[in-house]
């Protein structure tokens, strides 16, 4: 109950006993006095709320002028945590005097600023980062803060601004010479992966289960690799995972705590559920198990049914409470008829570009697996909204409708990463022209030599735009790719600038064992993509046969291309081949074809063995 509450409970109990004392009390009398009481209650109300400010450089400089610190609240809006420290600690009168006194408070939803998620994304939500005056960080502290110990540590920076532990300055980054890892980083990550995995509980990561999707697709590329291990890790992984997702509506929670699957944190976000449907996508083209196809469907209708906006593009996220701040254990237990009676978690209804390339990119690659066209046109379709209502001139993107900063990297880098997946899926040269204007347009807005950082510069970011790791791995792996669909070389020198900054001792080496991302990128710009070519007329029912078996291709890293005459040379037409009176499926690595393929079943075949 917050203080406001308890207040009103107070006051109540006040009216209640008053009325009931005399009833020979004037009328006159009765109405001054409640009167007077109910002003009270209106002057009482302001006082037990905080002010929250948006953020804005403008807040240092009224914060100069009046020799406040800048208290920065940066939560989400789907963290029952967050929801908790609201109902308690910023609502305690003593937390209030404080920050009212010798602060100015900030809170920032960080979905709807990227910059800020980035720059404190290792002090998890909510992170509560203190500054001085001058912008300056004193104190960042990761999750919950109970009143008693906000108290303590708002009276210990008034006593004491100097920063604290929890502030230090940023590690000099040495890079290395020659292009991605190198042997001795490499093994010495990949021991990282092998040794931080936790054979009890099967996953990365101690206290929080969830599937790390890079790690697990790391470990399907190398699945015949040491005996089989890296397959184990990779299957007992992802049958792990199924438990966290609801049994009910679908969709994959955001992590278990306590070390184990058995305590989830009810939050639906869209990462996890592109990154999980993406993933159980190529487990099944990879292992044809149908309960990894099942989970990638069950996101699929979670999706279908309470991310999606009526326009067709998709949303952000949902609550993990039902009512703000009280844990819904017993609700995600319900069944369907039972939840409802009692009411749905709030969905975000922020319709983002970055949220929307990270589904799209999911959504079509399930596509490829099952052939399911609703699938598909779900893509396509978002993707136009996007392109009609997110687009910037030169190919890039917006977060939301309107920004209050950006543009940001992740937008633009997602929404590409789709379009040369549904380039992949349907080989229509409008989507790949899309993901060379978008990649175009982040390599003169976002490029820091080496590298890419998070946000163009912009007066309404307080700090330097710097380099996130994880839109990094990104960029290496997109350009990388794109390079070879395209044949220009421009892409691969601007994946290996982003690689040659997640590659650095100071970047890769304090990932712990979340470092499928940069081994990923590694492997990939050291060798060149499976590739198919599908030869014959777009219209030719053989041609089509054999664009399905290509798409069920169990790699992640590929390139699937088909050469229909009637509209001229591939973008890229490094393969000459031959002309046939007939449809043929040509697959080709480490510099060889193979013979033309006439029948599907013979091609499947021969992807098969290519996988294993």
């Amino acid at each position: 109950m917050s203080a406001f509450q308890r207040r009103k409970r107070e006051n109540c109990g006040f009216l209640t006993s008053f009325v009931s004392l005399r009833h020979g009390i004037s009328f006159l009398a009765l109405t001054f006095i409640l009167s007077a009481q109910l002003a009270t209650w209106a002057d009482d109300r302001p006082q037990d709320t905080i002010h929250w400010n948006a953020w804005s450089p403008a807040l240092f400089e009224q914060a100069r002028r009046e020799h406040r610190f800048v208290l920065l609240d940066l939560e989400a809006v789907w963290c029952h945590w967050c929801h908790v420290m609201d109902e308690n600690t910023y609502a305690d009168l003593a937390v209030i005097a404080l920050i009212k006194s010798n602060y100015i408070a900030v809170r920032v939803d960080q979905d709807s600023r990227p910059d800020l998620s980035n720059r404190y994304e290792d002090y998890g939500w909510p992170a509560t980062v203190v500054f001085n005056a001058d912008g300056g960080e004193i104190v960042k502290r990761q999750g919950y803060i109970p009143p008693a110990e906000m108290i303590s540590m708002l009276k210990a920076i008034i006593a004491d601004p100097s920063p604290g532990p929890s502030v230090r300055p940023s590690a000099a980054i040495h890079y290395q010479d020659g292009l991605g890892l190198g042997a001795g980083s490499r093994a010495s990550l990949r021991q990282k992966l092998a040794a931080g995995y936790d054979t009890r509980m099967a996953a990365w990561g101690q206290d929080q289960k969830y599937l790390n999707w890079e790690n697990v697709e790391y470990c399907m590329t190398h699945a015949a690799e040491d005996g089989g291990r890296y397959e184990k890790m990779a299957r007992e992984t992802l049958s792990a995972q199924l438990q966290l997702i609801d049994p009910v509506w679908g969709g994959v929670y955001q992590y278990s705590t306590d070390g184990d699957w058995k305590h989830p944190h009810f939050e639906k976000i869209m990462q996890m559920q592109a990154g999980n449907l993406r993933i159980y996508a190529l487990a099944y083209a990879r292992w044809h198990d149908p309960k990894y196809l099942q989970a990638a469907q069950d996101i699929d209708r979670y999706m279908n049914t309470f991310l999606t906006s009526p326009q067709g593009a998709f949303y952000t996220t949902q609550d993990a409470d039902l009512v703000p701040g009280r844990h819904s254990d017993a609700y995600f237990k319900l069944k369907d008829a039972a939840r409802r009676k009692l009411g749905v978690p709030r969905v975000d209804k922020h319709i983002y570009a970055r949220e929307n390339g990270w589904a799209i990119d999911a959504l079509t690659a399930l596509y490829c697996v099952t052939g399911d066209t609703n699938q598909l046109a779900h893509s396509i379709h978002a993707a136009d909204w996007v392109l009609a209502n997110r687009s910037l001139a030169g190919g890039g993107f917006r977060h939301d409708e309107h920004d209050d900063a950006g543009p940001y990297l992740g937008d633009t880098l997602a929404m590409a990463r789709a379009f040369l997946t549904l380039y992949e899926a349907t080989a229509e040269r409008r989507w790949l022209e899309r993901a060379e204007a978008a990649v175009q347009f982040a390599v003169k807005t976002f490029a820091a030599q080496p590298g890419f950082v998070t946000a163009a510069t912009n007066p309404q970011s307080e700090f330097p735009a710097r380099p996130q790791y994880n839109e990094n791995v990104s960029m290496a792996r997109l350009a990388n790719l794109l390079s070879y669909y395209t044949g220009k070389p421009e892409y691969r020198a601007e994946a290996e600038s982003a690689l040659r900054w997640v590659a650095a001792p100071e970047i890769a080496g304090r990932r712990f064992s979340d470092v499928g991302g940069v081994l990923l990128a590694d492997d990939e710009l050291n060798t060149a993509p499976a590739h198919l070519t599908i030869v014959g007329g777009k219209h030719d029912a053989l041609a089509q046969s054999l664009w399905r078996a290509a798409l069920q291709l169990p790699e992640s890293y590929r390139r699937i291309e088909w050469l229909d005459a009637s509209e001229g040379p591939l973008p890229n037409p490094d393969v000459p081949y031959p002309s046939f009176p007939y449809a043929a499926a040509f697959v080709c690595t480490k510099g060889t074809c193979s013979a033309p393929i006439q029948e599907p079943a013979a091609l499947q075949k021969r992807l098969r063995s290519m996988a294993e």
